[in-house]
C-alpha cells in the first residue's frame, strides 16, 4: 500500500510538471461597443465620444479584480492610440498598470506590448523601472515593434507595414539601449539613432556615462516578445537578449504553433539552452465557454465578424479578394460576399495571417 501511494504521488508530480498551471488573459483594451457583425457599422465610421471610451479604465479594472479573486496568474494588456472605433484604447499600459496593482492583491501584469519604435528607450525604461518598484515588481516587460500605421507613423517611428527594415532596426537598436540601462550601473551608447550621453559639457565635466534612475527591482527583468512570422533572426534576436515568446494573439502567427514551438525550442538549444517543448513560451489561445458548441459559437459570431472587419484591412485574413475586402465595409453586400465563417476559422490551417518581423 505504501509502495502504491509512493508511486502514485510521483506519476502526479510527474504529470503536474508537464501540465500548464499557470493561466493569464490577454486584454487588448475594447470598450463595449453596439451594432456589432457584417451588417453592423462600418468600421471606418465607427466613432465613439469621450465618455465611451472612458469605460476602458473601469471595464479594466473589473477584468483584473475578478481574474484576481479566481486565481489568474497575469493580466496581459495591448498598448494602442488613436482608435475612436473603440477596439483597443489603453494607450499607457504602465500607468493603467500602477493603478490596477493598488486594488488588486496578488495577480501580475503583462505588457503585450509596449511599442518600442514609438518610445524612446530611456524613457520606457525609466517608466518601467518606476512601475516595477512602485507595484513590487508585479509588472511583467514586453516589447513590440508595431503595425499599426496611423499609430506608430504618428508617434514618430516607422511602422513594420510601410517600413520593415526601418522599423526592425530602430527596434533592435533600442532594445541594446534598455538592456544597458537595465543591467548596467552605468552605460554609453553611441549608435545610429540614439546617442546616449551625447558629449556635451555638464557642470564641470563633459558626459561619458549615464545611469537609470532608478533601475528596476528585479534584475535580471523578464522581457516577452511576441513571435509573429517567426523569421530566423527574429528569434535569434530574441535569444541572445533573453527573451521569452508569445505565440498567438491578435497580430497572430503563421506556421501554426507547434512548428513555431518547435523552432523556438532549436534555436534556443543552438544558444545552448536545453528546454522542453513550449519552455520560455506563452501560448495565447481565444476561448469562450458555453454549454454547447452551437450556442457558442451563436454567442461570438459576431465579435468573430467585428474582428474580421478591423483586422482584414491590416493584412491579417488570408485569401481575401478586393472585391471581399471592400465587401467588409459594406453591410449591405458582405454577407453575400462569400467571406469566412466562424465555423470555417475554427478548422485547422485556416485563420490569420501573420506580419512581417
Amino acid at each position: 500500500m505504501g509502495v502504491a501511494l509512493g508511486q502514485r504521488k510521483i506519476l502526479q508530480e510527474k504529470i503536474q510538471d508537464r501540465m500548464i498551471t499557470r493561466f493569464g488573459t490577454q486584454f487588448a483594451g475594447n470598450v463595449d461597443i453596439d451594432d456589432i457583425g457584417l451588417e453592423g457599422i462600418p468600421v471606418n465610421d465607427r466613432s465613439l465620444p469621450d465618455e465611451r471610451l472612458a469605460t476602458i479604465f473601469d471595464k479594466s479594472r473589473n477584468i483584473a479584480q475578478a481574474m484576481d479573486r479566481l486565481g489568474y496568474s497575469k493580466f496581459w494588456g495591448a498598448e494602442h492610440h488613436f482608435q475612436r472605433e473603440g477596439y483597443e484604447c489603453i494607450p499607457n499600459l504602465l500607468m493603467l498598470f500602477v493603478h490596477l496593482a493598488q486594488v488588486t492583491e496578488r495577480i501580475k501584469f503583462g505588457c503585450a506590448f509596449n511599442i518600442l519604435p514609438m518610445w524612446h528607450p530611456l524613457r520606457l525604461a525609466e517608466d518601467f523601472a518606476t512601475a516595477d518598484h512602485l507595484t513590487g515588481g508585479r509588472i511583467v516587460f514586453g516589447v513590440g515593434r508595431g503595425y499599426h500605421v496611423r499609430e506608430v507613423e504618428s508617434l514618430g517611428g516607422p511602422s513594420t507595414e510601410l517600413h520593415n527594415d526601418a522599423n526592425r532596426e530602430l527596434f533592435e537598436e533600442g532594445v541594446e539601449l534598455i538592456m544597458k540601462a537595465f543591467n548596467q550601473e552605468s552605460f554609453s551608447h553611441h549608435g545610429k539613432h540614439y546617442d546616449a550621453p551625447p558629449d556635451v559639457p555638464y557642470r564641470g565635466y563633459r558626459l561619458k556615462e549615464i545611469s537609470l534612475v532608478p533601475r528596476p527591482r528585479t534584475l535580471p527583468v523578464e522581457i516577452y516578445q511576441p513571435i509573429v512570422s517567426g523569421n530566423q533572426h527574429s528569434l535569434d534576436f530574441m535569444v541572445q537578449h533573453g527573451f521569452k515568446g508569445v505565440i498567438g494573439g491578435g497580430a497572430g502567427a503563421s506556421g501554426g504553433p507547434t512548428e513555431l514551438m518547435s523552432r523556438w525550442r532549436d534555436t534556443l538549444a543552438k544558444a545552448g539552452k536545453e528546454t522542453e517543448l513550449g519552455g520560455d513560451l506563452i501560448l495565447n489561445f481565444a476561448i469562450h465557454l458555453a454549454d454547447t458548441e452551437k450556442q457558442a459559437m451563436d454567442q461570438v459570431r459576431s465579435a468573430f465578424e467585428e474582428n474580421m472587419k478591423m483586422f482584414a484591412p491590416l493584412g491579417f485574413v488570408r485569401g481575401l479578394s478586393d472585391e471581399q475586402m471592400s465587401a467588409l465595409g459594406d453591410p449591405a453586400r458582405a454577407r453575400a460576399a462569400g467571406l469566412p465563417s466562424l465555423k470555417e476559422r475554427l478548422r485547422p490551417g485556416i485563420g490569420y495571417a501573420a506580419r512581417r518581423s
